[in-house]
């Protein structure tokens, strides 16, 4: 991070920007970009990318930031964003928060605070990590992704009414994507096969799956006989769920409630 801070600075100076100047430029406060320089702050994936197009840096920010995305990675998270990244479809269910890929910064932000087991900057840092991640869905060839989530997560507000309507109206937007696709459990379906927790079935270019069972660290499981089961528990799930527009106009009636 030292050293994107560094490439920050010195591509403000070669374009003799300000930080105020900079920060009406991207449309950040000029307290924001302070506190990124004097590294108070991490930076968000969006934020490099803008400042990239502001200074013509030619990505050169987003770069450096996603190599120190990975590089400070957890270890233990470290084998399933190598997996991530190669996979070509991504199946999640989540039974209590709105999954990762698809949280706005403020939601995010709120789960990892609201856990109380991160530090300030450890916050900010997972944080960066997380945005950092959600280009799997916005590249030029990005993953096909379905999600599943119970209704008890979309109604539980994580930090504010605000927040949670947001998000909810993000993934209405979301879902209008062609390679994205969302399923909502309803709470009238009653117990079902995914009250144990989440998981994320990853699809590989040959066409081997993998499975990463949620839990505190997460666990990464490639033995045909345990993937076939969460395989088998995905298909139960999904016919639980309502199908496509029952379930955006279920989101989008949450939202208004709220």
């Amino acid at each position: 991070m030292e050293m994107w801070i560094r490439a920050l600075k010195a591509a403000r100076a070669s374009a003799e920007v300000s930080q105020e100047r900079l920060a009406a430029m991207i449309n950040y406060s000029p307290s924001t970009i302070a506190a990124i320089e004097t590294g108070r702050r991490r930076p968000t994936m969006p934020f490099a990318m803008a400042a990239d197009q502001a200074l013509g840096t030619a990505g050169l920010l987003a770069e450096l930031l996603a190599a120190a995305n990975r590089q400070e990675s957890p270890s233990w998270f470290a084998p399933w964003r190598s997996i991530e990244e190669q996979a070509t479809r991504l199946r999640t269910f989540e039974p209590l928060l709105v999954p990762g890929l698809l949280q706005t910064e403020e939601y995010a932000r709120a789960v990892l605070t609201g856990s109380g087991l991160h530090t300030p900057d450890e916050v900010e840092r997972l944080l960066a990590t997380r945005l950092e991640r959600q280009a799997l869905l916005t590249e030029e060839e990005p993953k096909l992704f379905t999600a599943i989530v119970d209704e008890g997560a979309l109604r539980r507000v994580v930090s504010s009414r605000d927040i949670q309507r947001a998000q909810l109206g993000r993934l209405v937007e979301l879902a209008a994507q062609p390679h994205i696709r969302l399923h909502v459990i309803p709470a009238d379906a009653g117990g079902h096969a995914g009250m144990a927790g989440g998981f994320v079935l990853a699809t590989l270019p040959d066409g081997d799956e993998v499975a990463h069972i949620d839990g505190v660290f997460g666990q990464v499981m490639d033995r045909p006989d345990a993937v076939g089961i969460v395989g088998r528990m995905w298909d139960v799930l999904l016919g639980e769920a309502l199908p496509e527009r029952a379930s955006l106009e279920l989101i989008e009636k949450l939202g208004s409630e709220l």
